[in-house]
């Protein structure tokens, strides 16, 4: 699952590992939902980070099963909140950086899921991606909870 979290109006939260940017990511084990995966991968946040929903679902069929990606956004952050995170790899910073330059930075997967999640986010629908295309519906029988 991953974790989109914007900062004011113009910026994201991103995670700094080793030189390269990505946005906040952790597994869903079993018996968890995504909601609470997404509180272990950032600690930090007054209360906990604030969920609001989630924007998109991504799948992609790997050679010996299906890879699927929750992407869950928060409500807006202030800079003072944001800067508070830790993130779950202790190697990593937190960082928060202008949203058009984590496009810019964000390798194609990463990218496109941003993309889609803030559209979904502005629209307050759910985005459906396979592989690097958009889909009107998740296909029948996948998992969503």
């Amino acid at each position: 699952m991953s974790v989109l979290v914007p900062v004011g109006t113009d910026a994201l939260v991103v995670v700094d590992l080793l030189g390269s940017i990505m946005i906040p990511t952790g597994p869903v084990h079993d018996g968890q939902t995504p909601q609470q995966a997404a509180q272990d991968v950032l600690r930090g946040a007054p209360g906990g980070l604030p969920l609001l929903r989630r924007v998109a679902l991504a799948w992609v069929q790997a050679r010996r099963r299906k890879v699927i990606t929750h992407v869950l956004a928060t409500e807006p952050m202030t800079r003072e909140d944001a800067g508070q995170l830790i993130y779950r790899d202790p190697r990593a910073d937190v960082r928060v950086l202008p949203t058009m330059r984590v496009v810019d930075e964000l390798p194609t997967p990463g990218r496109l899921r941003v993309l889609v999640g803030l559209q979904a986010l502005a629209t307050g629908e759910t985005a459906y991606l396979e592989g690097d295309e958009v889909r009107h519906y998740a296909p029948p029988g996948l998992i969503q909870e």
